[in-house]
């Protein structure tokens, strides 16, 4: 299985999650089973390219999207691609995915998006 997680830099299993999902300048996707990591620039319409975020990421075959936290539009898209979200994610790549594995994460819903991004 395939996931992401938005991330600051292209340091892999080490880089930092990033805060602002749709503005992160990467996207981190890790496969669990081959442990493939592959480093993905944001270069959606926030970083001055085209398309949304969630556009970006289904093209990768991620199925599952681990973040901090992201708006209620991005939930939808996301969804709408079949990619489960889960949000509270901190720290390192490592540490996202260890608090996934472990049930330590939040299944995004309307209830936990962040309310300053209601686009």
């Amino acid at each position: 299985m395939k996931l992401c997680i938005p991330t600051t830099d292209c340091g892999g299993l080490d880089d930092t999650v990033c805060d602002h999902f749709g503005r992160a300048p990467t996207f981190t996707v890790v496969d669990t089973e081959t442990n493939e990591v592959l480093v993905v620039k944001n270069r959606s319409e926030h970083m001055g390219g085209l398309g949304k975020p969630p556009e970006h990421i289904a093209k990768t075959g991620a199925k599952v999207l681990i973040c901090a936290g992201l708006g209620p539009r991005a939930i939808d898209m996301l969804a709408g691609f079949g990619i489960e979200i889960f949000v509270g994610a901190t720290g390192t790549v490592r540490d996202a995915m260890d608090m996934w594995k472990e049930g330590a994460l939040t299944a995004a819903t309307y209830d936990v998006a962040c309310k300053e991004h209601q686009h």
